[in-house]
């Protein structure tokens, strides 16, 4: 049920208002019957006896004549009327009679929320101004009112709900709450009245659209030229009503005394028509002024679009400016972090260097150390096995022989040869003379624990030698000096 929507009405910013295609209409909500005293005493009786045949034949009986009845409220508002109204919505007589049998059994809720009905319609009735039924309906009237009953529901289950019912119920016959219906409408078209009072109709078309901004209903002030402009809706249908304690628009309530209007005595006007009769009988000056309109409005119109043209352009400047100074920070930045890194690469080479030249140093130190102590062991073991009857090429031979040899095995050696001639040292393998010195070895200290008073003089020679070596700087190389000159002495003695 969407509304037509032409281009000149787009173009006048009026999409979204013309999308509602429904206007509200309030009326002050009245009591219509009320149950007599003696039917609610009736009913308080047979609540409190608990008797429910005698609830369900009270409840039987009201509805076959559906008035009085115990658990409903009564109301009844005008609707509308056919005419002119203050919001400058235009009921025409034909289009309202053919509506005024949609209100009923439509939902009746509160404050327009569907999801909180409180009651139906019940009915709807054609009156005339005077408030008198019109029963004949071979003719339509020209001026008439729709009136509505409808009903609230008083009995609920629910304390809360009923409590509220009743305090809405007492505030209606206060005169406080509205009656709005909801008014659908598929289409509209113009209505215009000059000053002397005579209407006219204009169809709402693609080219007559431009009008709609002049309605009231789409923040128009109701006026075009010297004419009065009013919405006259079609193909109405009236979709329920609710129940509110103030119109949410105060313009939105029809008043009574509608001024007259009735289309079928009303001339029907084309566009052309219209500009015949806006004050000015010459049709060449009104196609001048359609002319001058539409330049006008074209100018506007690029003028606008210069206007929103120079602004985005403006703020695309803006935004680029803004980051090209973004960008530019950021190169300066990179280019600080950037010589920072230099430096600390150019440092780190630096130091690498400086720890290479150090690594160097140390290796050549540490060479000059190894070659040092090769050559002090080289003489220590030269000495060794001269001192045992080797001479110099002979103990050369035989340290070159056993170089990867520690001290303590070489001094094992030095112990197994005094027994055995240096040829035969010579011929011998590595491990084979470590294995002999070990077991030679071990046979002298064998013998030399038979013998108490050798032992007595090794024991002195051990404690002399571990004295003289707790002296030292370096205890560990003492005690193997200590334990070498310890088995030379054991050997000595022995051989003794």
């Amino acid at each position: 049920m969407n509304i037509p929507i032409y281009k000149q009405e787009i173009a006048d910013g009026l999409s979204d208002q013309l999308a509602n295609n429904s206007v509200a209409y309030c009326a002050v909500a009245k009591a219509d019957v009320k149950p007599s005293p003696e039917s609610v005493e009736k009913l308080q009786k047979i609540l409190a006896s608990g008797d429910q045949l005698a609830l369900m034949d009270l409840q039987e009986s009201a509805l076959a004549e559906n008035k009085e009845q115990i658990d409903l409220y009564y109301i009844k508002s005008v609707l509308v009327s056919t005419g002119w109204n203050k919001n400058d919505d235009v009921f025409d007589p034909r289009e309202l009679w053919e509506a005024r049998n949609t209100p009923e059994d439509k939902p009746f809720n509160f404050m327009h929320d569907e999801k909180d009905i409180i009651g139906h319609i019940t009915a709807n009735e054609v009156v005339d101004f005077d408030g008198n039924s019109i029963i004949d309906e071979s003719e339509i009237p020209s001026q008439f009112n729709i009136l509505t009953s409808a009903v609230i529901y008083t009995e609920w289950s629910d304390p809360e709900q009923k409590q509220r019912l009743a305090k809405i119920v007492a505030e209606i016959e206060e005169n406080k709450w509205f009656v709005s219906m909801e008014c659908l409408f598929p289409n509209f078209d113009y209505a215009l009245a000059d000053s002397n009072g005579n209407t006219r109709v204009v169809k709402r078309d693609e080219a007559t659209a431009f009008l709609t901004k002049y309605l009231r209903s789409y923040g128009g002030d109701g006026k075009y030229e010297d004419y009065k402009v009013g919405r006259l809706l079609r193909n109405l249908s009236f979709s329920g009503k609710g129940l509110v304690s103030k119109p949410a628009n105060p313009r939105s309530i029809i008043l009574e005394g509608n001024d007259f209007f009735d289309e079928s005595q009303t001339k029907v006007l084309t566009l052309s028509s219209l500009k015949e009769t806006n004050m000015s009988d010459n049709y060449e000056t009104q196609i001048s002024d359609l002319r001058a309109e539409l330049a006008e409005a074209k100018a506007a119109n690029e003028a606008l679009k210069d206007k929103v043209v120079a602004e985005q352009q403006a703020e695309f400047q803006t935004r680029i400016e803004a980051l090209e100074a973004t960008i530019a920070e950021l190169q300066e930045s990179l280019a600080v972090k950037h010589d920072e890194m230099k430096e600390k690469d150019k440092k780190l080479e630096e130091e690498k260097a400086a720890m290479d030249k150090y690594k160097a140093e140390m290796k050549k130190k540490e060479e000059e150390l190894a070659a040092m102590k090769k050559k002090a062991m080289t003489m220590k073991r030269k000495a060794q096995l001269e001192e045992v009857g080797y001479n110099a090429e002979e103990a050369i031979a035989t340290i070159e022989q056993f170089a990867d040899l520690d001290e303590a095995t070489f001094d094992n050696i030095v112990a197994a040869i005094q027994k055995r001639p240096v040829s035969y040292i010579l011929d011998q393998s590595v491990e084979d003379v470590k294995e002999e010195a070990e077991a030679t070895l071990e046979e002298e200290v064998d013998s030399a624990e038979a013998s108490e008073e050798v032992l007595e003089e090794v024991e002195e020679v051990q404690e002399v030698a571990i004295a003289e070596a707790m002296g030292e700087e370096d205890p560990a190389e003492n005690l193997r000096a200590v334990a070498s000159e310890w088995i030379g002495s054991l050997l000595q003695s022995n051989k003794k």
